[in-house]
């Protein structure tokens, strides 16, 4: 009897669910089938990265997300299992660590706190996580990384080299003296002529003597390196081990080659070419920036079945010779000879003769530090769209984007010597032939010398170029599509964003800005990619870093940048102008050097990770004392310093100590933020009292009471509203004098670099998001739909780049190839797609769409830290729709366009009363609400009447 009841009472229970409608929501309380699946723990990360080898912190921080299909999902404690194989972690044995069950919700930099870790450990690793019933998760799919080199002592190798560059010259590049070895122009006499050494090729045989259970490379080189193992190339990175300031780190890269070895006879090799450390680098044909002679190092570390280990290394046992291999620049292409290529050179039983022995050298006293950052690799293959012939036996190659990387040659009928040349280039003239100009000193060509005798396929490996056509001469009759494969590279940093409306042109937009971010994100972000120059600019990566994490996770990336910068700082605590400094300044000036406060803040700001301040912290105060020390007692400009200014503007060049002033308040603010996020009271009021006196200064010294600022450009009202300098009794006027002046221009921007970055967050600020959207609409000059509607596949670096009244601008600086003005991708990720974060690392979201212009829908989503943001707003009929997908573990707050909540309706029901949404306020026209995870569909009956200025 009392069974029966108590079956009884749990129909009703279920019952009584159904009717209120929380099946709707799969959350009703635990025990049932839909709480079961509870929470999935996935996609772990070791330091920003997925299964990286070679890590050399002994502590590294472990991250991971949470995943549910149900609302309102949280973690509250999780559990962290590290094994020293894939055995133990399998039979679920923490041999390593196993941190027991830790009651929090954090997934992100957990520090590892286990059994202290030495160079070459496996590190096999898992999660289980709880939900807030207190049911445990199973264990999330493994994941692992392995230890580097965590002790200097621990390098036994010695660094070697080839000088290739004293080989006696010819003529011509190619060529043969009289005994027939190759030889190539040595750059003396001449000072114009290039100096371009042949790359060098070393190799050692060794013989293992019983089976191998594991075998780890470890490489570096001062130039960049290709490493071999018995005939194939090691890994799939380009441009290794990356560029640096060489004298203060180099970088080491770590590969598992344990499937490459043979059983007995093996060999390992090398190709080693300039780089950035010997060649050619920025404007002025200049080279040799940090040493005249590429170097390797590497060692192979072997542990074999038996427990005993082995460790082979670059030492005086190495031999060295040059190969097919004639050229090989960043700047100014490869060349090969198809001829002289080496068959077999990185295979055992090579015979070697005529080989010379390596030059040894001593150790440098830069820190040898494991690659903290995503490799170069190719993006993606592309097959031309045209061939066009302007020329007789001149055919140019159309390859349908602008991109970054070079093209893969394939050739049929070449007799033994014929020469094939490829140039390369972002647009055509007007007869149809190629358009070098704004090369300036890039000779961006690459030369095959054909072998003869069948099918021919080359590529470089050891250039890369800027382009999107490809001129072909020297090719044997008429080339098909297929001689041609263009080789899209860039640095892997995993996609994290995307976006689509119903405006075609927009998405153009979006998709050539997240084309040129992969070109110009090769090591290191540069400014172009096609000229001579391929420079670090820091002006350029605050203005673009927060669209650069929307578009992709680049947390990786700019964590091994931010080193680069941190290399750069002068003593007296000044940011450069590039980092690595080469050819261009170590004098930043304004919205350049700011960068060293910006772009932290920025990587704090998107992925919450707040080391990244504490590692920056110092040098960050020493830039503030400098800005500080260097201004006159009013906190104003002094008399002599430098600034590029708002680089690039319309015809409206905003006076220097203006920007000036803006940007040493804006730093400033930001510094007391990143003090209060550290928890360093004093010095968050000491640099609060800094920002207000320079705003007082501002206002007094460039803000007359009608809300003008000196200079009365838009630049200067973008800056003074974002940096929330304005006093209050002058903002509106601010405002309308900006809203004036775009009026002025028949609605059409004037913004520079510096002023374009915040131009569409000022106008959202403002509550002028119809000005913004009638900007991002046009398509006569100057704007962003000009360049597309003039065949624009990037984002060009002026807004002149090209018009139709004019042609090409002056080559000195035209990069049809730049991302600064790309920088409107985060308005669009923010505003158009309305997603945000309230706080470091989308822990809290904000979800504000805020619909305008010619927009009928909008789709946007972003992979972030904690897991998958979306939003798809559609409207009809005056009808807005609103999908939104708020990962497992945060809570977001959703501003729904609205005249009142009552025309809001979730899932089918009044809003305010589904499950997990909260009512919260009308503001602005719109209803706000709290939600929890999960996926939500809100509807607004009356979205044309909340409608602001359409």
């Amino acid at each position: 009897m009392k069974k029966a009841k108590i079956v009884q009472t749990i129909r009703l229970f279920c019952l009584l669910a159904v009717i209120s409608g929380c099946q709707t929501d799969n959350a009703t309380s635990p025990g049932t089938t839909a709480l079961a699946k509870g929470l999935t723990p996935a996609y772990l990360r070791c330091e920003h990265l997925l299964n990286p080898l070679g890590i050399d912190k002994t502590r590294p921080r472990l991250s991971w997300i949470v995943e549910s299909a149900q609302r309102g999902r949280k973690q509250t404690a999780y559990r962290i299992l590290v094994a020293g194989s894939e055995e133990n972690i399998k039979a679920d044995r923490g041999d390593l660590w196993d941190s027991g069950k830790i009651e929090s919700d954090e997934t992100k930099y957990v520090f590892y706190s286990g059994t202290p870790l030495n160079s070459h450990t496996q590190c096999y690793w898992k999660v289980m996580v709880w939900d807030r019933y207190d049911r445990a998760s199973g264990w999330s799919e493994p994941a692992m990384w392995t230890m580097g080199l965590l002790k200097p002592g621990d390098w036994r190798g010695r660094w070697i080299g080839y000088n290739t560059r004293d080989l006696k010259p010819e003529k011509e590049a190619g060529e043969e003296d009289s005994s027939g070895k190759p030889v190539v122009d040595s750059g003396k006499g001449d000072k114009n002529k290039l100096v371009l050494p042949r790359p060098a090729y070393m190799r050692k045989e060794f013989t293992l003597e019983k089976p191998v259970r594991r075998a780890v490379l470890y490489s570096t080189a001062l130039g960049i390196y290709e490493m071999h193992i018995n005939g194939h190339r090691v890994g799939k990175d380009y441009f290794t081990p990356g560029w640096t300031d060489y004298d203060k780190r180099i970088y080491y890269n770590t590969y598992d080659v344990t499937g490459m070895l043979r059983r007995t006879d093996n060999t390992i090799g090398a190709i080693v070419a300039d780089g950035w450390y010997s060649g050619y680098i920025g404007w002025g044909k200049k080279r040799d920036h940090y040493g005249k002679q590429p170097r390797l190092l590497a060692q192979l570390y072997l542990e074999y079945t038996d427990g005993s280990t082995e460790v082979i290394t670059t030492d005086e046992s190495w031999r060295a010779s040059v190969g097919g291999l004639l050229e090989a620049d960043f700047l100014m292409g490869e060349t090969c000879d198809g001829r002289r290529r080496i068959a077999g050179w990185d295979e055992p039983g090579f015979e070697q003769a005529g080989w010379e022995a390596v030059s040894c050298f001593e150790n440098t006293k830069a820190k040898l530090q494991s690659y903290p950052g995503p490799t170069v690799q190719i993006f993606s293959e592309m097959q031309p769209v045209k061939i066009t012939e302007p020329k007789k036996d001149v055919h140019v190659f159309d390859m349908g984007t602008n991109f970054a990387g070079w093209a893969r040659l394939r050739v049929k009928g070449g007799k033994a010597g014929d020469k094939i040349v490829l140039r390369y280039a972002e647009r055509l003239n007007p007869d149809g032939t190629i358009y070098t100009k704004n090369l300036r000193g890039a000779r961006a060509t690459d030369t095959y010398i054909c072998n003869g005798g069948g099918e021919e396929i080359w590529e470089p490996r050891f250039t890369y170029h800027g382009f999107q056509y490809v001129e072909v001469t020297g090719y044997p009759g008429k080339p098909s599509t297929d001689a041609i494969t263009g080789i899209q590279i860039t640095s892997a940093t995993p996609p994290a964003g995307s976006f689509e409306c119903s405006d075609e042109m927009i998405n153009k937009l979006y998709r050539n800005i997240c084309q040129t971010q992969r070109a110009n994100f090769i090591d290191i972000p540069t400014d172009c990619p096609q000229r001579d120059e391929r420079l670090g600019w820091t002006g350029d990566a605050q203005i673009y870093i927060r669209t650069a994490c929307m578009n992709t996770d680049t947390h990786a990336f700019f964590t091994k940048w931010l080193a680069d910068l941190a290399d750069a700082q002068r003593a007296d605590g000044q940011f450069p102008k590039v980092a690595p400094v080469k050819t261009a300044g170590n004098d930043g000036g304004p919205a350049w050097a700011d960068a060293g406060i910006i772009c932290p803040w920025t990587i704090y700001e998107v992925y919450g990770d707040k080391q990244i301040l504490q590692k920056y912290y110092e040098g960050m105060a020493r830039f503030i004392d400098f800005c500080k020390d260097r201004s006159t007692e009013e906190l104003l400009p002094p008399r002599k310093y430098h600034c590029y200014g708002d680089w690039l503007n319309i015809e409206a060049d905003t006076p220097k100590d203006v920007i000036y002033t803006c940007y040493f308040a804006h730093s400033t603010r930001l510094m007391s933020r990143i003090a209060q996020a550290l928890g360093k009271d004093a010095d968050f009021q000491k640099y609060s009292r800094l920002f207000e006196r320079i705003k007082k200064a501002f206002n007094k010294a460039y803000v007359d009471d009608e809300g003008r600022i000196k200079g009365d450009t838009q630049c200067c009202y973008v800056m003074a509203i974002c940096f929330d300098l304005l006093d209050p009794d002058r903002q509106d006027l601010a405002a309308g004098h900006l809203i004036d002046d775009i009026k002025s221009r028949n609605w059409h921007l004037s913004t520079g670099f510096v002023g374009t970055k915040d131009l569409m967050l000022a106008l959202a600020k403002i509550g002028r998001n119809d000005v913004a959207y009638r900007l991002l609409h046009n398509d006569t000059f100057p704007s962003w739909g000009f360049s597309i509607r003039h065949g624009a596949t990037s984002i060009w670096e002026r807004w002149d780049g090209w018009t139709p009244e004019k042609g090409f601008h002056k080559p000195g600086m035209n990069s049809f190839a730049h991302y600064s003005f790309g920088a409107v991708g985060d308005w669009m990720f923010r505003t158009i797609g309305g997603i945000d974060t309230d706080g470091p690392g989308f822990k809290k979201i904000i979800i504000r769409p805020q619909p305008g212009g010619r927009l009928h829908w909008a789709k946007t989503s972003y992979n972030s830290i904690n897991g998958k943001i979306a939003t798809a707003w559609k409207i009809h009929d005056g009808t807005l729709s609103l999908n939104v997908t708020i990962p497992a573990n945060t809570t977001a707050t959703v501003y729904v366009p609205a005249v009142s909540a009552e025309d809001v309706t979730e899932s089918g029901r009044p809003a305010a009363k589904s499950r997990y949404v909260k009512f919260i306020r009308m503001e602005d026209k719109a209803a706000v609400y709290e939600i929890g995870s999960g996926d939500y569909t809100f509807i607004s009956r009356d979205f044309a009447g909340s409608s602001i200025k359409q």
